[in-house]
């Protein structure tokens, strides 16, 4: 099974950002469907693939095998194998049903995060740990290289391996699924979930297998991306996931900062996720219209004219230089800055003026302007003068964005 090419990604020289087979920077802008293969038809995939490709979701995190939310049989019923502790009987009715979700995402334009060993969070039964302990290591690197012969071909997959626990006993067993899949030819990226305020390269960095670091945090969100920013060597990271639509009383706004955030901080994309969504519990159709997915439209139109693969966060504050409000609050303003001085962006998450240093501005002329978040509209300022330092006051209240930019 090859196909696809057009939507590999790669490591961008920079070891910042993903790239795809013709070199251009690619910003991951994903949604998550952990259950799609298990709780839907053909047709509600379908529906569910179509919408996200309409708002220009470019990426989904998908489990391959569901163990408990609507798994781990398909709508028709097929299970992925014969006996859960023994994952060299692979069932084929029920792989050849995977098989054509991934294809129709990749014919859509839509990278699938592929997790083929969900863990489930620690102490639970929502994932395959205990089976992965039963199957003992060879078995699951019979089953890796059952995967990679089958699916290494699909170029649009990024190996999403454990899943919402840390792998402690398995992390062997984690190893040896990687190491079959790879063992294939596979030049598909390969990257891994963990538990909370864990970061893939903390759990995984010493398999050899590991190419793109996640963030998975629900504390506030910016000085976790710090750290992963920060780290040596440097590797390109996502925000894999923080607090859902639908979720712990999130808010709107909440939602759109963890994105924002993200992105400013020097991620290569984010997922937002939303429940009812994920599981495809009841009331999923009505959820897919929701806000945070709209807002997710309005970053991705601001963003991709954008030269966003070269701004540099602005964590020394020498560009936004006052009103940031509080680094370890809610209201914390993020700032970047082109590495040529030719832009400079910033995210308000609340209406006050901020301080720039308009000398980081090369060129000496930059056009102003604020765009919203919750609506996608812009609102000029006028051509400015790049000397000494100003302050800038959104036009109404909520967050906003303000765009210097000089090119």
């Amino acid at each position: 099974m090859t196909a696809f090419s057009s939507l590999a990604l790669r490591v961008g020289a920079d070891r910042r950002h993903l790239v795809d087979a013709g070199g251009e920077p690619v910003l991951i802008h994903g949604d998550t469907a952990w259950s799609l293969i298990t709780a839907l038809t053909e047709h509600e995939i379908d529906s569910y693939l179509r919408d996200r490709h309409e708002k220009g979701f470019n990426a989904i995190i998908v489990n391959l095998i569901e163990h408990k939310f609507n798994g781990p049989a398909t709508r028709a019923g097929e299970t992925p194998f014969a006996q859960p502790t023994d994952w060299t009987t692979p069932n084929e009715r029920y792989f050849a049903f995977a098989d054509n979700v991934l294809r129709r995402a990749g014919e859509l334009g839509i990278r699938v995060f592929l997790a083929p060993i969900y863990l489930g969070y620690a102490g639970s039964d929502e994932g395959w740990y205990e089976e992965v302990l039963a199957n003992g290591v060879e078995r699951c690197h019979a089953y890796g290289r059952f995967l990679g012969e089958r699916y290494g071909g699909l170029e649009h997959i990024v190996w999403l391996m454990g899943g919402d626990r840390n792998p402690g006993p398995t992390l062997p067993h984690v190893d040896a699924v990687a190491r079959g899949i790879k063992e294939s030819g596979s030049r598909q990226l390969f990257s891994a979930h963990c538990a909370p305020e864990r970061s893939a390269v903390e759990e995984y960095g010493t398999g050899g297998w590991l190419d793109l670091n996640t963030t998975y945090t629900y504390q506030l969100v910016h000085p976790r991306l710090r750290t992963d920013y920060r780290r040596e060597p440097t590797m390109p990271f996502v925000l894999i996931e923080s607090t859902y639509e639908g979720e712990h009383n999130a808010s709107a706004l909440q939602i759109r900062r963890q994105a924002y955030w993200a992105i400013l901080s020097g991620a290569a994309g984010q997922f937002i996720g939303n429940r009812p969504i994920w599981l495809f519990d009841p009331g999923w159709r009505e959820a897919m219209d929701g806000r945070a997915s709209r807002d997710m439209v309005h970053l991705r139109h601001l963003f991709a004219p954008l030269p966003w693969h070269t701004l540099v966060p602005d964590w020394e504050h020498r560009v936004a230089t006052g009103g940031l409000g509080e680094f370890h609050g809610l209201d914390y303003v993020t700032a970047a800055r082109a590495a040529d001085g030719s832009l400079v962006v910033a995210y308000l998450p609340s209406r006050r003026p901020v301080t720039v240093d308009l000398s980081a501005l090369a060129g000496g002329r930059a056009e102003a302007g604020w765009y919203s978040p919750r609506t996608g509209e812009e609102t000029p300022i006028g051509t400015i003068n790049a000397e000494g330092n100003r302050a800038f006051e959104p036009p109404d209240e909520g967050d906003w964005v303000l765009l210097l930019d000089g090119r």
